[in-house]
């Protein structure tokens, strides 16, 4: 059996900042384990730039963003294992693992951070009807196929769903010679970023179909064309709205679901709305000392939000293996009220709080000209106005710490209202 202090699941952009932020907080004895062959994650296909703004305030591409977390992970000399699979997670925090060099390892954790970010939803999850021809993609293994590999996928292409892996391959794919003849999103707005709409989309002529899904996949040995329709207020195709495309590949970019097997084979309790575990302000689970953060939490649209929570990750992580998290006191429970999807963190121990305590959520639709308005037991805390909020954006509020130890709360809850 290995003791570690601290050891991290995934060295995406997630389990990186949350090693270096945890070793940096006193944790010397901290451990990442990695499935792939290399550091990094997913930021390692995406060479598109747009990565940093926030965290660093430049523009890097996804690779560039990594290295500079993967230096300064070498450089403080955090031990991490590549090519090794994690198998199990168990509530007393023992990591069961194997690798090719090492075989089968059992590690002792004082503390745990899940880091396993998120998969794809695929054809299977979405139920596409026709054949199953070669030439139906997932949008992120076609970019790793296309950024690592080397392979095109395809020269005429229709995309489903408008999420930000599919937006960005839109327009990878135009520049690599393809031709992309259309976007087909079934919901009433897109579920990427703006600036990803107008970079990739607008900006190449690619038009994006609202309300519309495929209904065809025609092709046996290879697809051959896709046919798409628009759909009523209940998702179901409408008669007479098809539009065909003769075309070699379909990709697909309709959802992230958290990798949560591991958190859940542990008996951490996941969120219904998310899909990931139901954490407090450390991002600590229902498992004392089992902390999680980034993709495998709530989805993020940003490399940048997910490192800024996997820092906080794993300084609370540092701070429990050295008995310094309140496990105990005064705590509130948060809600999403009218319009708002999901809050995070879900609980709230007002004795662990820094200087402020950021709320993460989602809107449920798109709104314009409103606010979000966050309530103490009722009372209104803190008003921001927004002038634009969809689904594919998520919204951040910052909260003053000093305004939470006040007075005992019992529930916080933010909502879109009118200005």
């Amino acid at each position: 059996m290995q003791h570690y202090d601290v050891v991290v699941l995934g060295a995406g952009p997630a389990g990186l900042g949350a090693a270096v932020e945890a070793h940096k907080n006193g944790a010397r004895n901290v451990l990442v384990l990695e499935r792939d062959r290399e550091l990094g994650g997913i930021l390692q296909q995406c060479i598109h730039n747009g990565f940093g703004l926030h965290f660093f305030s430049e523009d890097l591409t996804g690779p560039e963003y990594a290295e500079r977390f993967i230096d300064e992970l070498k450089e403080l000399g955090i031990e991490f294992k590549l090519n090794t699979m994690v198998l199990e997670l168990t509530e007393k925090k023992i990591v069961k693992a194997i690798n090719t060099t090492e075989g089968y390892l059992e590690i002792q954790a004082r503390a745990v951070v899940l880091a396993m970010g998120c998969r794809e939803r695929t054809r299977g999850a979405i139920a596409i009807p026709g054949y199953r021809p070669a030439g139906v993609f997932n949008a992120g293994t076609a970019q790793r196929f296309l950024n690592m590999e080397g392979y095109m996928v395809g020269k005429r292409v229709v995309i489903l769903g408008s999420g930000d892996i599919g937006l960005i391959m839109a327009r990878r794919m135009t520049l690599e010679g393809a031709t992309v003849l259309a976007v087909a999103e079934i919901m009433p707005h897109s579920g990427g970023l703006t600036r990803n709409i107008v970079q990739c989309l607008e900006d190449y002529d690619i038009p994006l179909y609202l309300k519309h899904t495929v209904v065809d996949v025609q092709g046996r040995d290879r697809v051959t064309g896709v046919t798409i329709a628009e759909v009523d207020d209940r998702f179901q195709p409408i008669m007479g709205t098809e539009k065909h495309y003769d075309c070699d590949t379909l990709l697909l970019s309709v959802g992230l679901i958290p990798e949560n097997e591991l958190s859940r084979g542990a008996g951490v309790k996941i969120d219904p709305a998310t899909n990931g575990p139901v954490v407090n302000e450390a991002m600590e689970t229902s498992i004392e000392g089992i902390f999680a953060c980034g993709n495998v939490v709530h989805v993020h649209d940003l490399a940048d939000w997910v490192t800024e929570e996997a820092q906080r990750a794993g300084k609370y992580a540092a701070r429990y293996v050295q008995e310094q998290l309140v496990e105990e006191g005064k705590m509130f429970e948060t809600r999403p009220g009218n319009g708002i999807g999901y809050i995070v963190p879900h609980y709230v121990r007002v004795s662990n709080l820094d200087e402020q305590l950021p709320l993460y959520m989602r809107v449920r639709e798109v709104f314009e000209g409103k606010r979000l308005v966050v309530k103490a037991d009722g009372e209104v805390i803190k008003r921001v106005k927004r002038r634009h909020m969809a689904p594919g954006e998520m919204e951040i509020v910052k909260i003053d710490s000093g305004k939470l130890r006040e007075r005992p709360i019992a529930e916080l809850a933010v909502s879109v209202e009118e200005e």
